[in-house]
């Protein structure tokens, strides 16, 4: 016979979608084309499958060869279809035998020697292959990332030679082993205990970690925002499975790849003030997820709030509600998840001293209210608790006494977030407006005192909703069933920058 097909798959956003590689041998003047929306990385495989197949001692068919990528309207990108194409071509040409390769799916980029080398987006494939039922035969170099999804059937090879072997049976290709991974906690070297002092941005941190809610630290210069906000992965609770796939396919299809030493570990992600917004939601002509993607199932820390472009900001406004950012390009369109932890820090003027007991402050009134309209209303309306950073005093600093570790309240995060996942199966701050009228409900002395508050301090209805969603990781803290007027109490404290007007400096 002179056709053969081969499956493979192709890279779409997050998603690895089917693709079917099929190669007829034709007679008349040698060549090679390749049709089916493909890019010029994979019109250039032509030129590396000929160099591979040639200096692995195989025959390169001195026939017209076309290779048809279905669907044809899906388009196909970077060097992963080098593998397909040439077990499609030795199976069309009698080299290898076509029975069997139905229940294989091929990946891998060719060298120009016939050696594997390794590409991107394999764990989303692995994910998909592994539905199938089918094999997936890859290059060594990716098969440990391949068999995070459990439950699959890897072959690895180094080198085009080692794999025709396998399929013609004559030396069987081994089965990749899973890598072994280390102990979560020991990935975490930053402590809260080396926090001096600011018990109430603890307590916040704490209420944050347990209910996956937002937070914004506000204070002067050298008060500890961004050494708290740093030490917030080591108390947050560990990801699941299906989190940790989601996060590292994600990772999978982006220019960094699965990084196995981190494997579960919520990702910390820290862009500079300078960040674009293509930079923060992700883009390009073939679209790459971004820094809110990069952060999904753990923590995006904007430091220097008001110094990054308001535009770049206003962006965040959807991802945060939604838990997803849609990319869309004149030719293709691409879903990432978005479901990260906002947390951010901000100075409360822009020479930052402003309330400081020790430090005169030299902004006027414009100057501030300018600085504080960099932050949107409806951005800081979706920020769950708003927290001023007192400067340390220097007595305090000096006579420490000892404080909580992040070991110790990892516990008490991890057993509240254990009641939200076997009351609803999600954290608190993602509780839809079903959910949070079944797990939030209050009586009436307490309804009254929320709606007292509500109206005094000009909320809005989603601060309202936010509220009570801070208020229910309080009493979740607390092992108590029930919300009541002093976990309200507390939850309203949070709520600082959205008054009207806004009380920074007396906070601080």
């Amino acid at each position: 016979m002179s056709t053969a097909v081969i499956h493979t798959r192709a890279q779409a956003g997050i998603h690895a979608l089917p693709v079917t590689v099929e190669v007829h041998l034709a007679n008349g003047l040698p060549g090679l084309s390749i049709v089916g929306l493909a890019d010029t990385e994979v019109k250039e495989s032509k030129d590396r499958v000929r160099a591979a197949l040639l200096n692995s001692q195989f025959e390169y068919p001195a026939r017209r060869i076309t290779i048809n990528l279905a669907p044809a309207d899906l388009p196909k990108v970077g060097g992963r279809f080098d593998l397909p194409i040439a077990i499609g071509i030795l199976a069309a040409s009698g080299q290898i035998p076509l029975d069997g390769l139905q229940h294989y799916e091929f990946i891998g980029e060719l060298a120009l020697t016939g050696a594997l080398r390794s590409v991107r987006g394999v764990l989303p494939a692995a994910i998909q292959i592994r539905a199938q039922q089918r094999t997936l035969i890859l290059p060594v170099a990716n098969a440990s990332e391949a068999l995070l999804a459990n439950g699959i059937h890897v072959l690895a090879a180094d080198h085009l030679l080692d794999l025709c072997a396998h399929l013609c049976g004559r030396t069987a290709l081994p089965a990749a082993i899973p890598a072994t991974f280390t102990t979560i906690a020991a990935h975490y070297s930053l402590d809260l205990a080396d926090v001096v002092g600011q018990p109430r941005a603890k307590r916040a941190l704490l209420i944050a970690a347990c209910g996956g809610h937002s937070l914004l630290l506000y204070g002067p210069p050298g008060s500890g925002k961004t050494l708290l906000a740093q030490r917030l992965p080591g108390i947050l609770p560990p990801m699941s499975e299906a989190e940790a796939l989601q996060t590292a396919a994600i990772y999978s299809v982006s220019h960094r790849g699965v990084d196995l030493d981190q494997w579960r570990v919520r990702p910390f992600r820290a862009p500079h003030h300078t960040a674009s917004a293509i930079a923060l939601v992700g883009g390009g002509s073939h679209p790459r997820p971004g820094e809110i993607s990069l952060a999904h199932n753990g923590v995006l820390f904007l430091d220097e709030l008001p110094e990054f472009d308001r535009r770049v900001l206003e962006v965040l406004r959807e991802p945060l509600e939604s838990g997803h950012i849609t990319i869309s390009r004149a030719a293709r369109q691409a879903d990432f998840p978005a479901a990260f932890q906002l947390i951010a820090a901000m100075n409360p003027c822009p020479c930052g001293y402003l309330g400081h007991p020790n430090h005169r402050c030299h902004c006027n009134e414009q100057q501030i209210q300018r600085y504080r309209a960099r932050i949107s209303g409806p951005l800081l309306d979706r920020i769950d608790m708003h927290v001023a950073v007192p400067p340390l005093p220097l007595h305090q600093l000096r006579h420490n006494s000892p404080a909580e570790t992040s070991a110790l309240i990892r516990e008490r995060v991890c057993a509240a977030h254990g009641i939200q996942m076997q009351r609803q199966t999600n954290p608190n701050a993602k509780l839809t407006p079903a959910e949070l009228e079944l797990h939030c409900q209050i009586d009436t002395p307490s309804r009254e005192f929320l709606d007292q508050a509500i109206t005094r301090l000009g909320l809005s209805a989603r601060a309202y909703h936010r509220i009570l969603k801070v208020a229910r990781s309080i009493a979740d803290l607390a092992v108590s069933e029930n919300i009541t007027q002093t976990h309200l109490a507390e939850a309203l404290a949070y709520r600082q920058l959205d008054r009207i007007p806004p009380q920074l400096d007396a906070e601080l």
